[in-house]
């Protein structure tokens, strides 16, 4: 699984689609990408939406699946201490088989 770190398409460009158009674009290309330089395809890819700042619809637009919210923690917050705002899970399946191969041990 890649996560999708940042995506942001700013107030004053004014681009049909642009943002979906990305969003696919990014996708078709990632596996050939991921195995040129890992070795080994991706299931899917994955990112998080402030939703007190963003709405995700490039996401949706995109047909990425929003799967359900974050508890409000980073992965940087090894002593249970850090409160960060509670985000949007979104996921783009990169096969049919994502789920088997998300849970395959080998």
């Amino acid at each position: 699984m890649a996560n999708n770190t940042r995506f942001l398409v700013l107030p004053w460009v004014s681009v049909s689609h642009l943002a979906s158009h990305l969003l696919s674009r990014i996708a078709r290309r990632i596996q050939a990408d991921w195995l040129a330089k890992y070795a080994h395809g991706l299931a899917c890819l994955e990112t998080f939406v402030d939703t007190s700042r963003y709405r995700g619809l490039c996401y949706r637009a995109a047909n990425w699946q929003l799967v359900g919210h974050s508890t409000g923690r980073s992965r940087n917050d090894r002593e249970h201490r850090l409160s960060v705002p509670r985000k949007a899970i979104y996921l783009y399946p990169l096969g049919r088989r994502f789920r088997q191969r998300l849970c395959d041990d080998t």
